[in-house]
C-alpha cells in the first residue's frame, strides 16, 4: 500500500512546477504548526479545546509567524525529499531549535495571558516530531519510486575516510550501508555513526544473512601491498569491490553511488609504482619551452598534464585531430585557472609529416625539448592501412627530428613500444625503423651533436584508447561475453601516469642515441586478468564446468599482426640507470649514409602506394621482421579483387 501511494504521490509531485511544490510543503508545515498547538493544549489540559478559544488561537498564530520564516530562511524548502537523508533532518532540527528558543522565550519566558507556560516547551517538541515525520514519510514514498530496493554494502575501513563516505552516501541515499569491516580488533563490536564494526572473519555470514553485495574500500592511506592483501582475502566471495573517490570529493559531498570507482587497476595487477625523482622530472621542463606531438592522444595528453605541473614557460600542443586538441587544451586551461598558473599554452593543428609546417613551428617557438608521441599505434588498423600507417610513423618522426636538428633543439624523445622488438606487424616494424632513424641521425650529427635523441620503449598503458581493460569493464557491465583473441596471450601493463612520468625522467638522463626500456614488471596473462575482473565485480565465469556462471569468455582468434607475447629487448643484458624502473639497451643501428638511401626508396614507395615494395624495405631494414604472407591492407585487397 505504501509503495503504491509513493508511486502516485511522487508522480503527481513531479508534474508540478517547483514553486507549487514549495507552496505545498509550506502549507503542510503551517498545518503541522496548528496540529502541534492543539495536541500541546490537549496534553497540558487533558481535554480537547476549541480553536474559537482566544488562547489556542493566539498560540497558533505565534507558532506560524515564528516557524515558517525560520524554516524558510534555513533552506529546508530548497532540498529534495528523495535525497534529503540525515543532512535534511539535521537542517530541520537546527531550524526548529531556533524556533523553540523564540517560541518558548515568548510563551514560557515572558508569558502570554491565557496560554499555559508549558505550551512553549511542549509545542516545539511536537513540531520537530511532526515535521521530521512528514519528511520521512515523503522520503519513503519517493524512494520507492526512484530507487527501489537499495543495494547493501559494507565499508572496509572504519577510519576518517570510511566515516566521511558513510555520511556522503547517507545524504544521497543510493545505497544501504550495513556496517564496517576493519582489521583493528579493538574496534570490533563497537559502532560508528550507528553502524556496527565487524571483523573480516564475519564476512561470509554477513553476505548470506544481510544480503551484502558490495564492499567499498575506504583505506586511501594504505600501501599498495596492504590493499592487495585485503583484496586477495575477499575476492573469492561473490561480491563487488569498489574504491572511494578522492578525499576532496568526500569532504565536499560530491560522492554518489555512480562515482564510486572500479578498483584501481594497480589493485588488479598488483603493481607497485616507484616514487618519481623530482630532479629528473623538472630538469628539462621548468622555465623551458616544450613541444608535444600527438598531444591529444593517450600518452601525449598525459605527458602534457605532467609537464604542466612543472612550470614550463611555454607548452606547445601539436595535434592533427581538431577535437583531441580542443579537449586537451581546454583541460589544461582549466587546470591553469585552478592553480593560477601563467604557462603559455599554444594549441597547434598540424601533421608531423608536414615538413614546411613543422619547420615553421619549431623555428618560431624554438622548443628546448620535443616529446614525439604522434603515431598510429593500433596493430590491426595499421595492418588494414599499412602504407599510411608506416608512412606516418616513420616520416612523421624523421621530419620532426630533422627540423629539431636544424633548429638546435636540445632534447628529442621518441615514444616507442615493445612491439618494435622482433616485430610481427607493420606497426612494430615502423616504430623500430623510427628508432633506427633517430639513432643514425644522432651519430651523423657533426661536431657538438647539439640535439640529443633518445627513445623510450614500453608496453601497454592502461585505459589508453583500445586498451583491453576498459573494453573488458564495458563487456562485464553489458553482461558479457568478454572477447579474447587467444587464451594464452600475455601483455605488459603500466598506468598512463607512471608511463608518462618515466618517459620524462628517462629523457632527462639521455646523452644521445639512447634506447631506454621501462620496467613493466611481470607480463600478465590476459585471460587471468579477465577472470579476476569478473570475480571482483561480484560475478562468476561461465564455462563448461560452471554453466550457470554470469559472464562467458569468447575466444575470437588472433588478429592480423598480433603476437602472443611481447618483448622489450632486442639484445641481452640491458644496462641499469640511476632510476630503478629505467634500463638502457645497446641496440645496433645502421649508419645514416646507408639508411638514407633506403629511406628515399621507402618514400618513393609511399608516393607510388607500392605496398609490396614498402614491406620489402621494412623487412630489409628491421631485424627479425617477417611480414605476414596474408596481406589484409584494405586498399591492396580491393585492388586485387578488381583484377
Amino acid at each position: 500500500m505504501l509503495s503504491a501511494t509513493g508511486l502516485f504521490f511522487s508522480k503527481k509531485m513531479d508534474d508540478l512546477p517547483r514553486l507549487a511544490k514549495q507552496f505545498i510543503v509550506l502549507a503542510t508545515d503551517a498545518s503541522l504548526c496548528v496540529l502541534a498547538v492543539w495536541v500541546a493544549f490537549y496534553l497540558r489540559l487533558g481535554q480537547s479545546i476549541s480553536y474559537s478559544e482566544e488562547s489556542i488561537l493566539a498560540a497558533t498564530i505565534f507558532s506560524i509567524i515564528f516557524a515558517l520564516p525560520i524554516l524558510f530562511f534555513s533552506g529546508i524548502y530548497l532540498s529534495i525529499f528523495r535525497s534529503s537523508g540525515s543532512g535534511g533532518i539535521f537542517l530541520i532540527i537546527r531550524a526548529i531549535g531556533l524556533y523553540a528558543f523564540v517560541y518558548a522565550g515568548l510563551i514560557t519566558g515572558i508569558g502570554v495571558l491565557g496560554i499555559p507556560k508549558t505550551i512553549g516547551l511542549i509545542q516545539p517538541l511536537l513540531l520537530i516530531i511532526f515535521i521530521t515525520g512528514s519528511r520521512w514519510l515523503a522520503f519513503v514514498c519517493l524512494s520507492s519510486r526512484y530507487h527501489g530496493p537499495l543495494p547493501k554494502a559494507l565499508i572496509y575501513g572504519a577510519g576518517k575516510a570510511g566515516q566521511e563516505l558513510i555520511a556522503a552516501l547517507d545524504i544521497n541515499n543510493q545505497m544501504k550501508i550495513v556496517g564496517f569491516l576493519d582489521d583493528d580488533k579493538k574496534l570490533h563490536g563497537h559502532t560508528i555513526s550507528g553502524k556496527p564494526i565487524f571483523s573480516q572473519e564475519e564476512l561470509p555470514n554477513l553476505i548470506s544473512s544481510k544480503g551484502i553485495t558490495r564492499i567499498l574500500l575506504a583505506i586511501p592511506s594504505a600501501s599498495r601491498r596492504h590493499r592487495n592483501d585485503i583484496i586477495k582475502r575477499i575476492e573469492n566471495y561473490r561480491i563487488s569491490i569498489h574504491t572511494i573517490p578522492s578525499l576532496l570529493d568526500l569532504t565536499e559531498g560530491r560522492v554518489t553511488v555512480s562515482n564510486l570507482q572500479e578498483l584501481d587497476i594497480n589493485d588488479l595487477l598488483g603493481r607497485e609504482a616507484v616514487k618519481p625523482d623530482g630532479l629528473l622530472l623538472t630538469k628539462n621542463i621548468t622555465g623551458k619551452v616544450m613541444l608535444v606531438t600527438g598531444a591529444g592522444g593517450s600518452i601525449g595528453s598525459e605527458l602534457c598534464r605532467q609537464i604542466s605541473q612543472y612550470n614550463p614557460s611555454k607548452l606547445l600542443l601539436l595535434e592533427i585531430n581538431e577535437f583531441a586538441l580542443y579537449s586537451i587544451h581546454a583541460e589544461l586551461e582549466e587546470f591553469q585557472a585552478s592553480k593560477n598558473s601563467d604557462i603559455e599554452l599554444i594549441p597547434l593543428l598540424a601533421s608531423a609529416q608536414d615538413k614546411d609546417r613543422m619547420q615553421a613551428i619549431i623555428s618560431t617557438w624554438k622548443p628546448n625539448t620535443i616529446y614525439h608521441a604522434a603515431a598510429y599505434k593500433h596493430v590491426p588498423l595499421v595492418e588494414y592501412n599499412l602504407t599510411e600507417g608506416v608512412k606516418n610513423n616513420i616520416i612523421g618522426t624523421l621530419v620532426t627530428a630533422q627540423a629539431a636538428i636544424k633548429n638546435e633543439v636540445s632534447n628529442f624523445i621518441l615514444i616507442s613500444t615493445d612491439k618494435a622488438v622482433r616485430p610481427t606487424n607493420a606497426m612494430g616494424a615502423s616504430k623500430r625503423l623510427a628508432e633506427l632513424c633517430l639513432q643514425s641521425l644522432f651519430a651523423h650529427q657533426k661536431h657538438s651533436k647539439k640535439t640529443q635523441f633518445s627513445m623510450v620503449r614500453f608496453g601497454n598503458v592502461i585505459n589508453s584508447s583500445g586498451s583491453v581493460i576498459p573494453k573488458f569493464r564495458k563487456q562485464i557491465q553489458a553482461g558479457g561475453p568478454i572477447t579474447l583473441t587467444h587464451p594464452d596471450i600475455t601483455r605488459y601493463f603500466m598506468t598512463i601516469r607512471e608511463a608518462a612520468q618515466l618517459v620524462i625522467q628517462a629523457g632527462s638522463m639521455a646523452t644521445g642515441g639512447d634506447v631506454f626500456i621501462l620496467d613493466m614488471g611481470e607480463p600478465i596473462r590476459i585471460a587471468d586478468l579477465a577472470q579476476r575482473m569478473v570475480s571482483l565485480s561480484g560475478l562468476t565465469i561461465q564455462d563448461n564446468l560452471h554453466p550457470d556462471g554470469d559472464i562467458k569468455i569468447s575466444i575470437t582468434g588472433i588478429r592480423p599482426g598480433e603476437k602472443l607475447y611481447e618483448e622489450l629487448l632486442l639484445g641481452k643484458d640491458p644496462r641499469p640507470t640511476s632510476h630503478p624502473k629505467i634500463q638502457q639497451a645497446h641496440d645496433a643501428f645502421i649508419s645514416w649514409e646507408k639508411l638514407e638511401v633506403d629511406i628515399n626508396l621507402l618514400q618513393n614507395a609511399f608516393i607510388q602506394n607500392n605496398l609490396l615494395l614498402t614491406l620489402s624495405i621494412l623487412e630489409k631494414l628491421v631485424t627479425d621482421y617477417k611480414p605476414s604472407t596474408t596481406i589484409v591492407d584494405c586498399m591492396h585487397v580491393a585492388l586485387e579483387r578488381q583484377k
